[in-house]
């Protein structure tokens, strides 16, 4: 019997546990420092500080008395839900995508009836409306269905932090569960991943007439490196044979979506032939477009606190990032917040351009918080070389030397360039970096200009909170970038 496949160890370098063990220490300060302090229970509103504090002559406020003394403020914000990208707002609020709505929307409109919906392959950049034009039409055609007795369910996972095939079957029949309101009868790990699917069709056949499954961001699902075709091809060839060899009886659609245009061509053929899908193109959002959605959000906050130039800078910011519009619902949320946290009476244009450096700061982190040393390394010397150069690109070739400097400084295993430039390839898939092919005469030969979506100077910055990185000095890596830059032919 196979176990499940969600457990095998990573062939990249170990990463360090700088994370953990920074938390230990901040655990350790923390104990050491209260202890040199009197207990909470001795305390009570309104007390000082002992004489021997340094702020003696402040009041101490306690947690309760911040608290109230917040929830006593007006406030700019009237509703946040409107502030969250993956909330599932009103269709009048859906700006931009009048071609993909209608598309999406007859496709699936079959549920409503005694037949199977088609699957679905929606691609294109990031924050361009995919997964929230899905959520829209499945929302309604619940609702339609629920007035009709039918048995209507949604499962939908996000597949960018799911590792391995076994892991996603578990994801999904834990969503079907929590749809349908039932408890899970198998364990996430130990059993063969085929339990995992038995207990999947279990669900969906005792619960629901009709199901679409919605795999976000599914190329990120990759899986073993042993295996030969990966994790998010079985996962489509499993689920769209699932209809035709009986094992659910339920009326069901695949949706996949992907910010990879290409992820069909990774797709094994027998997935291919059995999942089929219809194709929904999403391409970028246009300053315009994204001030709209912007304007139809901004009943998020209480009247007449928003200055006129905050919206149109937003949209202009998110619009330099490929159009994304998650990024400036984003840019509106943390600006309202610095406001309110500064007890300012409006959101102003400066609070737009800090919340533009923290989101960007923040996103950066978040995916190479998740990557390896590797592809750190890589990450770093390429960001490094395009934050020297007049077009803000950087060439293979080039990355790879710094590259080479860097694993020498911290004694990390080297890679040859080829590894180096697949490395890279993978992390076009986080939206940091792109690439093109390009040739700068008979004499330089071939080589890949990767290009970013990011300040590459945020990258660095974000990068170097990783200790190995740290250690090495920024001056003599600016060093050994100019001369590589000097020494481009």
């Amino acid at each position: 019997m196979g176990l499940d496949d969600s457990d095998d160890p990573s062939n990249e370098p170990g990463s360090p546990e700088e994370e953990t063990t920074a938390q230990a220490e901040l655990s350790s300060a923390s104990q050491s420092e209260s202890s040199a302090q009197p207990p909470a229970s001795h305390l009570t509103n309104g007390d000082s500080q002992p004489d021997d504090a340094s702020d003696s002559a402040d009041p101490s406020q306690s947690i309760e008395d911040m608290l109230l003394e917040f929830d006593d403020q007006k406030g700019l914000i009237r509703e946040r839900a409107l502030l969250d990208p993956n909330y599932v707002v009103e269709e009048d609020r859906i700006v931009g995508r009048d071609r993909q709505l209608q598309e999406v929307t007859k496709m699936l409109r079959v549920a409503l009836g005694d037949n199977r919906p088609p699957n679905l392959f929606l691609y294109g950049p990031s924050g361009t409306g995919k997964s929230l034009i899905t959520k829209a039409v499945c929302h309604n055609i619940s609702r339609i269905c629920k007035s009709r007795d039918i048995q209507f369910g949604t499962i939908e996972v996000n597949c960018q932090d799911l590792d391995t095939l076994g892991i996603a079957v578990y994801e999904l029949v834990q969503q079907a569960a929590d749809e349908a309101g039932v408890a899970v009868e198998v364990p996430k790990h130990g059993v063969a991943t085929k339990e995992k699917w038995d207990e999947l069709y279990r669900i969906v056949n005792e619960h629901f007439d009709s199901v679409v499954f919605v795999l976000d961001e599914l190329d990120m699902l990759v899986g073993r490196r042993d295996k030969q075709v990966p994790a998010f091809s079985r996962l489509l060839y499993q689920l769209s044979r699932a209809g035709t060899n009986d094992d659910l009886n339920a009326y069901i659609s695949v949706v996949a979506i992907s910010n990879d245009t290409k992820m069909m061509e990774s797709v094994g053929s027998r997935a291919v032939s059995s999942f089929t899908p219809e194709d929904v193109h999403f391409d970028d959002y246009d300053a315009d477009q994204l001030q709209s959605i912007l304007r139809r959000r901004q009943d998020a906050f209480h009247e007449d606190v928003v200055d006129d130039a905050v919206i149109p800078l937003a949209a202009a910011f998110a619009a330099q990032t490929h159009g994304d519009a998650r990024k400036a619902i984003d840019l509106m949320r943390v600006a309202g917040e610095l406001a309110e946290r500064e007890g300012d009476t409006r959101v102003r244009e400066e609070h737009v351009r800090t919340a533009q450096a923290k989101v960007e700061k923040n996103r950066v982190l978040e995916v190479v918080r998740g990557i390896s040393t590797q592809k750190k390394l890589c990450l770093y010397a390429t960001a490094a070389v395009a934050s020297q150069t007049d077009s803000g690109s950087a060439r293979s070739t080039t990355g790879y030397r710094v590259y080479q400097y860097l694993t020498d400084a911290i004694d990390a295993d080297q890679y040859h360039q080829e590894t180096y430039v697949n490395k890279m390839k993978e992390l076009t898939t986080y939206s940091l970096v792109d690439f093109e092919r390009r040739s700068h005469g008979p004499s330089s030969g071939m080589f890949l200009e990767f290009q970013f979506g990011e300040r590459p100077e945020t990258i660095l910055e974000t990068l170097r909170e990783d200790s190995r990185i740290e250690a090495v000095s920024e001056d003599e890596v600016n060093s050994v970038v100019k001369a590589q830059i000097r020494n481009q032919t």
